[in-house]
């Protein structure tokens, strides 16, 4: 038996815990895609806190939902363990660059100066904006060094691609092979792609698998430009946004950082066989 122990006494059985978990976990009300804390605790006969400390205690998040989608390319497998290999085991006398576009970057001008933040008060902006136009952010992050080559263009075309594959050309050392991990997108794969290859030997291509952006380390640089210089920022011009662009590019090479790949492809590919696993009893 336990010790007494100093307190009131535990007043929510065992029985009621698992009939808030079972019902959070397993069921959904009938007007609604979920359970609420209120609706839960109106259901179970518990008050709001006794459902929300539940919750907590089982990490149940009911208010929450995710997004995914699986990969449906043949060549899954061998895709995964070439890239991942080059992430954990880079080749000597070679650069390793993840490359992708950034496309479509709106230059956002809000329409009422912005408030600053106060203590106590976040900064605040109106929620309508003018468009200014797009651009396009043309990117290669070296997973060794964290450094980035980046490149503007406001269309997105093989024929800025192949510009972005020169500047390369001309920044990375002459003595240094290149491999390029980058999506199956289409400017990617145009004739004149292949033509440029066949002059330009020391570059290889590895292409990631479809619906597999993820892997690509440079998507998750592109998020942190988002979240650090384009989301609150107001740019009265696409050349005004271009500037802030590179602002954060100049800024990032002063002080690179590159991401940390810890997952073998082993322990990737045995994720995905378990997402798949649940997908497939999910439907049935």
């Amino acid at each position: 038996m336990d010790e007494p122990r100093c307190g009131a006494p535990r007043r929510i059985t065992d029985e009621q815990v698992e009939q808030v978990v079972v019902r959070t976990l397993e069921t959904k009300p009938a007007s609604a895609t979920h359970w609420t804390t209120r609706s839960m605790a109106e259901a179970s006969g518990l008050s709001d806190t006794s459902v929300l400390r539940i919750r907590h205690a089982f990490g149940l998040q009911p208010h929450r939902s995710e997004t995914f989608k699986l990969s449906n390319d043949p060549q899954l497998m061998e895709k995964v363990r070439d890239i991942v290999g080059l992430y954990l085991h880079p080749p000597e006398a070679a650069l390793v660059l993840c490359v992708d576009e950034k496309c479509q970057i709106q230059a956002l001008d809000r329409t009422q100066p912005l408030l600053p933040r106060r203590p106590g008060i976040p900064e605040r902006q109106t929620h309508d904006y003018h468009r200014h136009g797009t651009t396009t952010l043309f990117a290669a992050l070296d997973i060794g060094s964290g450094k980035v080559i980046g490149d503007l263009h406001r269309r997105h075309r093989s024929t800025e691609f192949l510009s972005f594959l020169q500047r390369i050309d001309a920044e990375v050392p002459a003595d240094l092979d290149v491999h390029l991990v980058l999506d199956n997108y289409g400017t990617h794969k145009t004739p004149s792609v292949p033509r440029w290859l066949l002059r330009h030997p020391r570059f290889q291509l590895h292409f990631t698998p479809t619906y597999s952006s993820w892997i690509n380390q440079v998507e998750r640089w592109f998020g942190l430009l988002t979240q650090r210089q384009i989301r609150r920022g107001s740019h009265h011009s696409v050349r005004a946004l271009e500037d802030a662009i590179r602002v954060y590019l100049k800024a990032n090479n002063e002080h690179p950082k590159p991401f940390t790949s810890v997952k073998t492809a082993d322990q990737i590919l045995a994720s995905i066989a378990r997402f798949c696993v649940a997908t497939s009893e999910a439907g049935h």
